[in-house]
Order: structure tokens, then C-alpha cells, then sequence
């Protein structure tokens, strides 16, 4: 048996990394983004203002169709992504890729906000609304109410379930463990004990279905972030002087092959674009789900809102990591088994000593945690798509208890089948959001040309 699963685990493994690891990939994501940003006439610079507005609740209207506000909407869906990668996964690209692939987190999260745009104005125009007022919303009914194409939404929603069970549950589970593994080391030595407290905890909110975790999100998400944003800035005041330095090295090795070589520019590349799709998960498909939640008429107006998560997601919060791990060259004297929230939590003690372990520790397990309670409602979405409603609840209780096992097994091979279907929920989304990409362009066109009008 243990043969079997070691011999899948290395299979799933080569899988993954095949997905994740080709240029093929890397450029339908990317190339997918910046077709967006063309078509949508760079709708991340000229909608910017606008969307800070709308998360303000400017323009709200109780009396607009929705389960949630703006704010709550967005904080739902970066609860999901912030999490391990803004942490575990900017370590990873900066220790395999060098300093110049932070440039390129950059450079995927600015496009990246023109297929969030996309991705959740279509989200808000295609959802369906039951007659109790739950609404369901995301790719799938995309892919079915505005292609037809019922095949492909299927496939969607199945990888999308699958995949909640992994990437959005027993990975961030085993993550809490290692998180608060930092703080008090006797924790690993009985894992399950804090899986059934998680579950709990997880149950006491999942099981209250969108409005609950909306609430719980839109309080645990600005805590988490100011909390660990405030400590980053701490680290980085410390090292002011080597700041522009740290500016440099970043922007050399991203882009002068030069001074480090092509493969190496090469590397920053591959892990910048990766890891950058990794934490804020423009065009997988994920966020949309949550935002078609938003009380709101105005499609375009939930796109604009959902801009904002690669923003906060990767241009501020990963970059406050990355920034911390080069200013304090961390990633250059590191011992070799420190690569991902290990070389984080290196990083900020070399500053904060204990503390940073304390910061990174206890972030690390907030992230975790608030990724699991969105990844629930993502999960539950796709299950009512594929099964009606009947396979919430019992999608939800399944859902609870899985997070003992997550925090209690290796969880190698939920990694790698997670990563798998995390990436194959792309594909079918990625057609639908080229397909549809002249409806997006026309609601926006309308939405702003009436915005305008109302102004003067």
C-alpha cells in the first residue's frame, strides 16, 4: 500500500509539475492576461479610483440583488488568496528563481487585474438567482448561461470541487499545524488535537453558508493584513539604506541576462509567473465564484471590485515578503532546507527575532484558516452545480471533517493532485473568458459611458 501511494505520489508529482512547470502554460495565463488588458483598454489603470469607491460602498444600494457587499465579496475572495503562497510561495520563487522574479509576480498580478475584471463582471452577468435569494454564480454558469456549452462547465466545476478538497483545505490545514509549528514545536508531535479544533471552528462557519464566511472573512482579512504588513514595514525600516539596492538586484536579475545570465532570467521568469498565478489566482477561476455573491445591477461594478484583489493580494502583500527576504539577504545565506515559510520566518527574525518567527507563525495560520472557509464556499457552489441543491449540507459536513485529516497526514500527494486541478479549472475558464471577451468590453464601454454622464 505504502508503495502504491509513494509511486502515485511521484506521479501526481511529475503531473504537477508538467502543468505548472512549461513556458505553454505560463504564456495561456499570462498571454490570456494581456490580451485582456489590450482589449479592455487597460481597465486596471483607468478603473482604479473608481474600484476603490465601489469597496468603499459608494454606489451601494440595499435594494440591489446580492447576498453581500462589496467589501464583503472582495474579502471573501482574498481570504482565499491570500494565504500560504504570499508567504510560502514568494520564499519558493525568490530561493528557485533569484531576486528577479518578484519583478515578475509584478508584472503577472498588473494583467492579472484585467482577467479578474473580466472573469467577475461576466460572473455578475450570468449568475442565477434561486427563490429563497441564494445566488450562485462563477465559470460554470458562465460557460453554460452565456456559451451553452454545459460539457465544459461540468468539467469546470468537477476540478473546481476536487480541488477545494486539496488546495483549499487539507494543504491549508496541514499549514496551520506548520504555522503554529513555529510558535510551540509540541504541536507537530500531536497534529490531529489542532485539526479537530480547526474543524470546529471551520464547521461554526461554513455551516452558516456565504453570509457567515463573508463576515467572518471581511474581520479576519484587514486584521491579518495590517498585522502582517505593519511587521514587514517594521523590517524593511530597519533596512532602509539597502532598499534601493534591493531595487536593483531585483530588476537586474529580472531583466539583464547580461549581468546573470539568460537562464537565470529564465528561472525568474518561470517561478515569478508561477508563484504570482499561484497566490492571486487570476484566471483559475476561483474568486469569481465569491464575487457573484456582490448585492449589486452593475456587473462591471463587482469587476472593478475584484481588480483589487491581485493588487492587494500580490503588489502589496507579496512584495512586502519578497522585499524583507532580499533587504535582509536572507535568500543568499540561507541553509539549504530553508525555501518556503521557513526562509520567510528566517527573513523576519533576523530582524524581529522571535517575533518574526511569532508573525510569520501566526500569519501563516490566519491565511490558512481564512483560505479554507472561502475554499468551502467554492467547493459548495460547484457541488450545487453538479448535484442541486440537496449536495450542499452533505458537501459541507465532508468538507469539515476532512480538515482533521489534513492536519494530521503527509500531504505530498494532496499537493500535487491539488496543483493539477487547480490548473485544469484554468483551461475551460480561460476559453470562456477569450469567448466572451467582446460581451465584457461592451458592458464596460456601457458602464462607464453612463458612470461619466451621471457625474457631470
Amino acid at each position: 500500500m505504502d508503495q502504491w501511494i509513494d509511486s502515485l505520489t511521484i506521479w501526481t508529482g511529475d503531473l504537477a509539475g508538467l502543468l505548472w512547470g512549461n513556458y505553454v502554460t505560463l504564456i495561456a495565463l499570462l498571454g490570456t492576461g494581456a490580451y485582456l488588458t489590450w482589449r479592455m483598454r487597460l481597465v486596471q489603470i483607468r478603473g482604479f479610483h473608481h474600484s476603490i469607491e465601489l469597496v468603499r460602498g459608494k454606489y451601494s444600494s440595499e435594494k440591489d440583488v446580492g447576498e453581500v457587499s462589496h467589501f464583503q465579496a472582495l474579502s471573501t475572495a482574498l481570504s482565499a488568496t491570500i494565504g500560504t503562497g504570499n508567504i510560502a510561495g514568494v520564499a519558493t520563487a525568490i530561493s528557485l528563481g533569484g531576486p528577479g522574479a518578484l519583478f515578475w509576480m509584478w508584472v503577472t498580478a498588473a494583467i492579472g487585474m484585467a482577467t479578474k475584471f473580466v472573469e467577475c463582471t461576466l460572473a455578475l452577468k450570468f449568475r442565477e438567482v434561486s427563490p429563497d435569494g441564494q445566488i450562485s454564480g462563477g465559470p460554470m454558469y458562465s460557460l453554460l448561461n452565456g456559451l451553452k456549452m454545459r460539457r465544459t462547465a461540468i468539467a469546470f466545476a468537477s476540478f473546481a470541487l476536487i480541488a477545494s478538497f486539496g488546495i483549499g483545505n487539507m494543504v491549508q490545514a496541514n499549514s496551520v499545524v506548520d504555522g503554529l509549528g513555529y510558535i510551540f514545536p509540541e504541536i507537530k508531535n500531536t497534529p490531529w488535537v489542532l485539526g479537530v479544533v480547526l474543524a470546529i471552528l471551520v464547521g461554526l462557519v461554513i455551516l452558516g453558508g456565504v453570509k457567515r464566511i463573508a463576515k467572518v472573512a471581511s474581520t479576519i482579512v484587514p486584521f491579518m493584513a495590517i498585522l502582517y504588513i505593519s511587521a514587514a514595514i517594521i523590517v524593511l525600516a530597519n533596512h532602509i539604506e539597502a532598499i534601493p539596492q534591493a531595487l536593483f538586484t531585483i530588476f537586474n536579475h529580472a531583466l539583464n541576462p547580461w549581468a546573470v545570465g539568460g537562464a537565470a532570467v529564465g528561472e525568474a521568469i518561470r517561478w515569478g509567473v508561477a508563484r504570482g498565478l499561484f497566490s492571486n489566482e487570476a484566471g483559475l477561476g476561483s474568486s469569481p465564484m465569491a464575487h457573484a455573491a456582490a448585492r449589486t445591477n452593475e456587473p462591471v461594478r463587482e469587476g472593478l471590485v475584484a481588480m483589487m484583489e491581485p493588487f492587494i493580494d500580490t503588489l502589496v502583500i507579496c512584495s512586502m515578503t519578497g522585499l524583507v527576504i532580499v533587504v535582509t539577504g536572507a535568500y543568499i545565506d540561507r541553509p539549504e532546507n530553508l525555501v518556503g515559510a521557513a526562509l520567510t520566518a528566517h527573513a523576519f527574525s533576523a530582524t524581529l527575532g522571535d517575533g518574526g518567527a511569532w508573525v510569520v507563525g501566526f500569519g501563516l495560520a490566519l491565511f490558512a484558516f481564512s483560505t479554507i472557509i472561502a475554499w468551502s464556499y467554492y467547493g459548495d457552489r460547484s457541488a450545487r452545480f453538479l448535484f442541486g441543491d440537496a449536495a450542499v449540507m452533505p458537501y459541507r459536513v465532508i468538507f469539515t471533517i476532512l480538515v482533521v485529516f489534513g492536519a494530521a497526514v503527509p500531504l505530498q500527494l494532496v499537493w500535487n493532485i491539488a496543483d493539477s486541478m487547480n490548473l485544469l479549472m484554468a483551461l475551460p475558464n480561460l476559453l470562456c473568458l477569450i469567448l466572451l471577451s467582446g460581451l465584457a468590453k461592451r458592458l464596460s464601454d456601457d458602464y462607464f459611458k453612463r458612470h461619466r454622464k451621471s457625474a457631470i
